[in-house]
């Protein structure tokens, strides 16, 4: 049993939450919305008024923000994560930002005589309700594999990258590919579609295909039906790509099927679609193609 503090209870975050505490942790938690941590509060997750009141009686403290800006806002400042953190503290920051953000955040925590590692993970609600969650680890050798065992019970599946910033690094390799693959995924239904094949057809043929990555097969029923609530909406789809973009950029390697991808992402926005799901892509490409949904 460990003294856990959690910053961001949105959908991920929440769900992380409620595993710790099935595991028998205490965790103390805070949201910028109070109303949505009002079930885990029923769980038995304890309020704080801060990430600050957070962190200063936490052993490890994790976050789990939407953007860069996001994490600044709640690690920097008098009430934020890092004003709270002492010697021998590890914070643990999950969000998906810019590894270079990070890596500074990291050294700002250093200089407290405390850890950080960045952790983020890869799979969906659905993935960590069933427990098969992946989760990557930058930072210090000797950091991880103290916290090791309470990553496990987030998600089974957790493997150390390397050095601070390389964990975000390999999520935001992962996160350019789903919508890459989502994009390929539509173009092949509508293909199908406009042959004369039902779009239910086509969907349960490549669902069951030699093309269905895991992602596919949970999120390509998608083109048929949209989910109420957005598992991972455009505008956080498009963060990542962008920063893949910038990675890119940096590293003189060519992302041709990003940027296209990306274009679609930028287009759904124009649409107003911005709040749904990334597979959306499929509407804007449907809608160039002439075929409603």
């Amino acid at each position: 049993m460990a003294n856990l503090g959690f910053v961001g209870l949105g959908v991920m975050g929440s769900e992380m939450v409620k595993r710790l505490l099935s595991k028998g942790h205490s965790v103390k938690g805070f949201n910028r919305t109070k109303s949505k941590a009002e079930w885990l509060i029923k769980e038995g997750m304890q309020w704080a008024d801060s990430p600050r009141t957070v962190a200063a009686p936490a052993d490890v403290v994790f976050s789990m923000v939407t953007n860069s800006a996001a994490l600044q806002a709640i690690v920097e400042g008098p009430d934020g994560i890092l004003a709270g953190l002492a010697p021998g503290k590890i914070y643990v920051d999950i969000s998906t930002v810019s590894p270079e953000y990070s890596r500074s955040v990291a050294e700002k925590v250093r200089a407290k005589g405390a850890d950080m590692v960045d952790a983020p993970v890869s799979g969906s609600v659905i993935t960590l309700q069933e427990g098969k969650l992946s989760v990557m680890v930058g930072g210090r050798k000797e950091t991880f594999e103290k916290i090791k065992p309470l990553l496990q019970d987030i998600g089974p599946k957790v493997t150390y990258v390397g050095e601070n910033g390389l964990a975000l690094v390999i999520k935001i390799a992962c996160n350019l590919s789903l919508a890459v693959q989502m994009l390929a995924f539509s173009e092949g239904v509508l293909l199908a579609e406009k042959s004369g094949i039902s779009r239910e057809v086509a969907v349960d043929v490549l669902t069951n295909s030699a093309i269905a990555s895991p992602m596919i097969k949970y999120r390509g029923p998608f083109v048929l039906k949209l989910p109420e609530e957005a598992w991972f909406n455009v505008n956080m789809m498009q963060k990542d790509m962008l920063l893949a973009l910038e990675l890119g950029r940096n590293l003189d390697v060519p992302m041709p099927s990003t940027a296209v991808t990306n274009e679609f992402l930028t287009a759904a926005r124009g649409m107003g679609l911005v709040e749904k799901d990334f597979a959306v892509v499929f509407d804007v490409l449907a809608e160039m193609s002439g075929v409603k949904r």
